[in-house]
């Protein structure tokens, strides 16, 4: 059995957790506000402005044994940089100030989010980052596409409230062949360990996030 395999399958009841939040079964059956998308939108550019700062930390602290797992950090930060900016237009289009939301705090589940990657990083291993990598990149290719189009039909907003969810939807599928192969050139266990323990934790708590939407949206 392949790691990437392995992953999939140690992370499935934290991944059933998140596609089991109510609000995403809302949002496929068209119920769905345009404030509960710009709460999504407000969280995700919470997370998403660490995209590559956690990246830039973990090739600092890989290892030597693991350089070919550096220079693939180095093309997912070319990938990657500037995706928080795309969230900030994606607002304005909603009719949300950008500034607002960059001076807002984030909800605790996605600092939570975020605060275990980087824990989990230090503590355990590096390519811990990949766990949180693994949740998003596969959420984003299962979900986003559909839910842009049905958000967008459902609340009659242009395309350039769009540019995050639609990008990821199509660029991520990708990402995770890309991101699959990576997984099963790994053999260092402790890095192993790391991910699947990240990528639990991050399903777990993103789940939590998509379950806060309402309240976050004033309901």
């Amino acid at each position: 059995m392949t790691f990437f395999t392995t992953l999939c399958e140690q992370t499935q009841t934290e991944q059933n957790f998140l596609f089991n939040a109510p609000v995403i079964k809302d949002t496929f059956a068209g119920a769905i506000t345009r404030a509960r998308y710009q709460a999504f939108l407000g969280q995700a550019y919470h997370h998403v402005k660490h995209t590559v700062p956690l990246l830039m930390r973990a090739g600092s602290l890989l290892p030597g044994s693991l350089e070919w797992l550096r220079k693939a950090v180095v093309e997912y930060i070319d990938e990657e940089y500037g995706h928080e900016r795309w969230i900030l237009n994606d607002l304005k289009a909603t009719g949300v100030d950008p500034e607002q939301v960059k001076n807002s705090e984030p909800h605790w589940t996605t600092d939570a989010m975020v605060s275990v990657v980087y824990d989990h990083m230090q503590r355990y291993h590096p390519a811990a980052f990949f766990g949180m990598a693994h949740v998003l990149e596969g959420t984003s290719v299962k979900l986003a596409t559909q839910a842009a189009h049905r958000v967008k039909a459902q609340l009659e907003l242009p395309n350039s409230a769009f540019s995050y969810l639609l990008s990821h939807g199509d660029l991520d599928q990708d990402h995770v062949k890309f991101f699959e192969d990576l997984m099963n050139q790994l053999t260092d266990e402790d890095a192993q360990r790391a991910i699947i323990r990240t990528a639990r934790s991050v399903y777990h708590l993103y789940g939590e996030m998509f379950r806060a939407i309402p309240s976050l949206a004033g309901e």
